[in-house]
């Protein structure tokens, strides 16, 4: 039996498996139709000694297009596998080109289509418990070349609490609604704070504040909602139509803070009215591709690693996100530039170099932000124990909320700010200061 088409391919999906992080719907159901790949990564779950995992298969056809009618039932099948097998298994592929996953001794075998009950129904399902407590990955793998499977699948992964009641969040991600929950507190007190200031200095409250309550609310919603959604996937194994809400409110709050940070970098609002025909066009850039962000997004959560573009989708949530990040710094850069050239003929230059600093401190802020939030993050959940995930979701929401209170901070409003509020001893220190520092990014 030839299978040139298998190795690669196996061997670039079981990687892709390694990086993928645990679905949260546990009880999934859905339709394969008419799929030749060789292999198919459906999820991938963390289990305690007390995991359990069920696949229910019904409706399978294979069509062979070969000379071969009736392909070996054998040589299809479910399994699971850990990361720690990983590497075994890529070196069983390399070394036998031929090798089918399915006859390797490091895989957790499930069944084949060879436990199918007899046609038209073909149907199997089964309960099987996890022995030994670790990450895996579901997979069915089809060793049979030139065939198309249909199928329609049903798989429910839980563990047991000690009470005997399901569990269908991973091991590491247990603890998730608590934290969004105790988050979502923190920032609704946030919201009452900065209210509270905009009150008492309403004289000069300008719209950008506005915003930012209305970005503090969006937060506050989108933590709550993920609370929810992630308390009914735990305890039913569906969001029950929280997830529509997270969805909505994570929309809304990436948007708005993406606009904030745009338009605080333009100085608009508290240093100008008006935003320059650049600037626009940095927001008609961010706001679309932000869009487009949260459709992969949604399809990155909502369905799974076992649609065919599923990568694909991934790719474009990173390559937009990218491009946002990138995006969102040049109006700081140019207010930078900007209130460096104005320093030199205005005459202000305290008031001048207090801008300057603000708007350097600014994007520092903004670029620390960025990158732990991108790059620690993503460094904690792979080097992170599978019980342990929740820690980089943690981590995550500590450094949001340092950013979100640190941007807050520099930009409240007072009447009295000491960035604008400078004596004649500060102008001529001042004015040395812009002399020896150009302020140079």
């Amino acid at each position: 039996m030839k299978m040139t088409r298998l190795p690669l391919f196996v061997v670039l999906l079981i990687f892709t498996a390694s990086f993928i992080t645990p679905t949260t719907a546990e009880i999934k159901s859905l339709t394969i139709s008419d799929d030749s790949r060789p292999m198919i990564l459906f999820e991938k779950f963390g289990f305690t000694q007390s995991g359990h995992v069920s696949v229910s298969v019904s409706s399978v056809s294979v069509v062979s297009s070969s000379s071969v009618p009736i392909p070996d039932p054998s040589r299809l099948g479910f399994f699971l596998m850990s990361e720690e097998s990983l590497l075994q298994v890529v070196l069983e592929i390399e070394q036998n080109p031929n090798f089918c996953v399915l006859d390797s001794n490091y895989v957790l075998h499930l069944f084949t289509f060879k436990d199918l009950s007899s046609p038209p129904g073909s149907k199997y399902e089964h309960l099987y418990p996890v022995i030994s407590p670790n990450e895996y990955s579901l997979f069915f793998v089809n060793c049979v070349p030139e065939t198309k499977i249909s199928m329609k699948v049903r798989t429910e992964m839980y563990n047991l609490d000690p009470n005997g009641s399901k569990d269908y969040l991973p091991a590491g991600s247990t603890r998730l609604p608590g934290l969004y929950f105790f988050f979502s507190l923190g920032y609704l007190a946030f919201l009452g704070l900065w209210g509270y200031a905009c009150w008492v200095n309403k004289r000069v409250v300008h719209r950008i504040h506005v915003l930012m309550a209305a970005l503090l609310l969006m937060k506050a919603l989108n933590l709550i909602c993920a609370a929810e959604d992630k308390h009914y996937v735990k305890v039913t194994g569906t969001p029950h139509g929280w997830d529509v809400l997270f969805y909505i409110f994570q929309f809304i709050r990436v948007v708005l803070l993406f606009t904030v940070i745009v338009l605080i970098g333009t100085g608009w609002s508290f240093l100008k009215p008006f935003l320059q025909e650049k600037e626009k066009n940095v927001l008609m850039v961010v706001v679309p591709l932000q869009v487009l962000a949260n459709i992969a997004s949604v399809v990155i959560g909502e369905t799974g690693p076992f649609i065919k573009d599923w990568v694909t989708w991934n790719q474009i949530f990173l390559l937009v996100d990218i491009v946002c990040c990138c995006a969102i710094l040049f109006p700081i850069v140019w207010s930078i530039r900007s209130l460096r050239e104005t320093s030199k003929t205005d005459g202000k230059a305290a008031r001048n170099l207090a801008k300057l600093t603000l708007f350097r401190q600014f994007y520092i802020v903004v670029i620390g932000y960025l990158y732990f939030t991108r790059i620690v993050v993503f460094a904690l959940k792979t080097i992170a124990a599978y019980k342990y995930r929740w820690v980089s979701n943690a981590a995550e929401e500590i450094a949001s909320l340092a950013f979100y209170m640190l941007m807050f901070y520099m930009f409240r409003p007072v009447e009295k700010n000491e960035y604008f509020v400078l004596d004649e001893e500060e102008e001529e220190a001042a004015e040395l200061a812009l002399k020896e520092d150009d302020f140079e990014l």
